[in-house]
């Protein structure tokens, strides 16, 4: 079956837009075709520094004939619903359709529309100019002579070339016939930059693959990459030496080079006295190159490794003695950041801090770091943490932001902060709670451990969410421009990980100048939601959460958690499941009576009527009293397995109550009374959670 081959060569393609081009233009067009009737068997997108690619296999040459009924308007419906129904059937008159009888429904209008199949080239041709002249770039540009016209072409950089074939492989293909903004669509590309410029025609991908590869261009970026690393991981056991492998940097070299070749400089030892994330740091953002290790060791070594796109005559050395001098000048800046840096203590560094805004509506990061200092201390107990050393910890947390080392690199912050902590020999605590009070950062990121950075990391997160809730600047939609999701994703792995039992509420509220209690349970209400997704990834359900969140006082994230757990184990049993289908059974008829009566059936059900009626009756009060009383000791003690057990006993009673017992009496009293149980049943599950909430 015939294959679609698309090349758009342009000027250049930042890194980090290309494996999102390449996904795009691979959707693109796929689902245009796919739109129209046209299935393939597998496509596949590629991006280089220069070029987007796009292989789609096994596409039929031709569409197939569609044949589709379409049922119209009742005979004898107005003129308007009539030519409606013409246009949107493609007929110019009744005379072309058809009248059908429905036993039912009486006559009505029916169009037969018949479309043969298109040719697939003519799609292509069809679809591909739209999709280049509207492709999603998070930036782009106009350029040349044509800019000024209205709706020219916008790309991320100017647009080359587009290569665009069409055939099965047992014949020549044929040019997809369109061209964008003056460029058609044709055979002819070219090679890497500076290695083979010359053009060249290609017609089939593997041919197109093969003749890149001839032209000093690797088409595909994870080939790229293993590339780079292999290469990486030789040269540097070749010199004995490990290499600091980065995946991230590796994927960022592999989107600037279409030639990958790999070659090692070095630098003076003077500067390993540096630390070795700021030579790290150094040596990554300003050359892109990789750091090495001595072997087996986490020491670095005075080497790096870079990633040129050219196979040089002279082997590289130019290449390198070049990177060689831009590291030594950026090394020496660092240098020069750390040293200075070690001549100011962080405490002194503080008042800097109160002219730094941290947000117009809360202040500087001075008063900021005053109120974390605060909390840190009113959490430390909480915790197990030091009081003193907490608070400490807290108000040198952000006195790095003013250093030099961390204005060049602010990926570096909190890590410089406790270097320079104990080097002025503050006690291991403290340095390690100003680094680790960031943390966590992500899911796959670690919840510190030690209980002053606990203390400090809860404090800065509790802050930050409490500061933009009282200012209404909430998450909304898919924006949360604060990161306020992350921080309450941070204090629910740290409770939750670290066994804490934090009181959020009391915690909170006091962080709200006016409104405390509104503000304090909708910022609850977040929690929620957030608790919500993490538990759902640990695979909990969260008709659950909700369930033990509609009580009242649940600020304690820990002790929701294990209610949930306990309450989901109950509920996988029969004796659970039955006795949630006995509350459902009992609420639907509460509500049904209580609308009907224009009450509420929340009194205490009478014992001794109870006692006087069916055995069941009786049987099922006794039950619910022992039960209420015996779940709510257990939950006053934490225990909610044992209040699960206690709930477990009510399985049979209700059971047999439904099935002996008529609820409806004739006798008012009794009515009453049961209807009265049934709100006791009610009652008793709401000492573990709110049953209504609750799905199946």
């Amino acid at each position: 079956m015939p294959d679609l081959l698309l090349e758009l060569r342009s000027e250049e393609i930042p890194a980090r837009m290309q494996r999102r081009a390449a996904e795009d233009l691979k959707k693109l067009v796929t689902d245009a075709l796919v739109e129209r009737g046209f299935l393939y068997e597998g496509a596949k997108a590629f991006a280089t520094p220069r070029r987007l690619a796009l292989h789609i296999a096994g596409l039929p040459a031709r569409g197939e004939a569609v044949r589709e009924e379409r049922r119209g308007p009742r005979v004898g419906a107005p003129e308007a619903a009539v030519q409606g129904f013409l246009k949107s059937a493609g007929l110019s008159s009744l005379d072309q359709a058809t009248t059908v009888t429905d036993p039912k429904k009486g006559e009505f209008y029916l169009a037969v529309i018949e479309r043969p199949g298109r040719e697939t080239l003519d799609v292509l041709a069809e679809i591909l100019p739209g999709i280049i002249k509207s492709f999603p770039w998070p930036k782009s540009m106009r350029w040349g002579a044509a800019s000024a016209q209205p709706g020219s072409l916008r790309w991320v950089r100017p647009l080359q070339s587009i290569v665009a074939t069409f055939g099965p492989e047992t014949e020549t293909p044929e040019v997809v016939p369109f061209s964008v903004d003056g460029i058609t669509a044709g055979t002819v590309t070219s090679g890497h930059r500076f290695l083979a410029p010359e053009p060249f025609e290609v017609r089939r991908f593997d041919d197109y693959v093969q003749a890149l590869e001839r032209a000093d261009v690797i088409l595909d970026a994870d080939r790229r990459k293993d590339i780079i690393l292999h290469d990486a991981r030789d040269l540097a056991f070749a010199r004995g030496l490990d290499l600091v492998e980065d995946e991230g940097l590796l994927e960022e070299v592999a989107g600037l080079v279409e030639r990958p070749v790999v070659l090692m400089g070095s630098f003076e030892e003077r500067f390993l006295e540096i630390p070795a994330e700021a030579i790290r740091a150094t040596i990554r953002a300003n050359q892109k190159c990789f750091v090495l290790r001595q072997s087996g060791s986490e020491e670095l070594a005075p080497a790096f490794l870079l990633v040129s796109n050219l196979v040089a005559s002279d082997g590289g050395a130019a290449i390198t003695a070049g990177n060689e001098r831009v590291v030594r000048a950026r090394l020496s800046d660092a240098k020069f950041f750390w040293e200075t840096d070690k001549a100011t203590k962080l405490e002194d560094r503080l008042p800097k801090l109160d002219t730094i805004v941290f947000h117009e509506k809360l202040g500087t990061q001075g008063e900021r770091v005053a109120r974390i200092a605060a909390l840190a201390k009113e959490i430390a107990p909480l915790v197990g943490a030091n009081p003193a050393l907490a608070e400490r910890a807290a108000r040198l947390a952000k006195a790095d932001l003013v250093t030099e080392m961390v204005g060049e690199f602010p990926e570096l912050q909190g890590l410089m902060g406790r270097k320079y902590a104990a080097l002025q020999g503050e006690p291991e605590s403290v340095a390690a709670a100003i680094e680790e009070h960031y943390k966590p950062v992500g899911p796959s990121d670690r919840v510190p451990t030690d209980p002053v950075s606990i203390a400090v990391a809860l404090a800065d997160k509790l802050d930050t969410l409490a500061g933009f809730w009282s200012i209404d600047e909430k998450p909304t939609g898919s924006k949360d421009p604060f990161a306020l999701r992350r921080a309450a994703l941070g204090v629910i792995r740290a409770v939750i990980e670290r066994s804490l039992r934090l009181p959020l509420a009391s915690l909170l509220k006091g962080r709200f100048a006016g409104g405390g209690d509104e503000r304090t349970a909708d910022l609850l209400a977040f929690f929620a939601d957030r608790l919500k997704v993490y538990l759902r990834d640990q695979g909990a359900r969260h008709d659950l959460i909700d369930a033990v969140f509609a009580l009242p006082g649940q600020d304690d994230l820990l002790l929701v958690v294990r209610r949930v757990e306990a309450l989901g184990a109950f509920l996988s049993t029969d004796d659970g499941r039955n006795l949630l289908a006995g509350y459902k059974r009992a609420a639907n008829i509460l509500r049904i009576e209580e609308k009907k009566d224009g009450r509420a059936y929340d009194e205490t059900p009478d014992a001794a009527l109870a006692a006087s009626g069916d055995p069941e009756e009786r049987v099922l009060a006794e039950a619910l009293a022992a039960a209420r009383h015996e779940a709510s000791a257990a939950v006053t003690a934490e225990d909610f397995a044992g209040a699960m057990r206690a709930l477990s006993r009510l399985r049979a009673p209700v059971d047999a109550f439904f099935e002996k017992v008529t609820v409806n009496a004739d006798d008012p009293a009794l009515r009453k009374n049961r209807l009265l149980l049934l709100n006791a049943l009610r009652a008793a599950t709401r000492e573990v959670a709110d049953f209504s909430r609750i799905e199946g």
